[in-house]
């Protein structure tokens, strides 16, 4: 399992012309599954990304969680995350998982995302086109991957 994370003042995410969610400060989470990912990797991660200590302090350091910040949170699945660039110019998607793998594993990493904070997650939609609109903070992204651990 694989999440960009970006830090944010603003997010939105529009399906056709409505904005499905939308957030103030907080984290735009990007999230693709893997084939064989499992419901440790979504604990993992979901305890990883709210742990993370990436907004400002007084100091102006880089020592506060989301939950710290009472932030908000936008996750939007991402197939794309799992793309390999490889051979030719065309990305293989084929380590990406399959929807009937992936939706599950998406709406579990919400749910235990929801568990560790105090304000429910916005979503995007699973499957959908969607335009994702952010403000980046910092700017701060992180990439983080459930397969590296260590």
């Amino acid at each position: 399992m694989r999440a960009v994370i970006q830090r944010v003042s603003e997010a939105s995410v529009t399906i056709g012309q409505e904005v499905y969610g939308a957030i103030e400060q907080g984290l735009v989470i990007l999230l693709g599954v893997e084939s064989d990912d499992e419901l440790e990797d979504v604990d993992w991660l979901a305890r990883k990304i709210v742990g993370l200590r990436i907004f400002s302090d007084s100091q102006g350091k880089m020592n506060r969680s989301l939950v710290d910040v009472k932030g908000k949170a936008l996750i939007i699945s991402q197939f794309t995350l799992h793309s390999q660039t490889r051979k030719g110019n065309r990305p293989s998607f084929v380590k990406a998982a399959r929807p009937e793998h992936a939706l599950p594993l998406y709406e579990a990493f919400i749910h235990a995302f929801n568990q560790l904070t105090a304000i429910p997650a916005e979503t995007g939609k699973f499957g959908a086109e969607m335009h994702v609109a952010l403000v980046n903070e910092g700017p701060v992204t992180i990439w983080i991957d459930t397969k590296n651990k260590s």
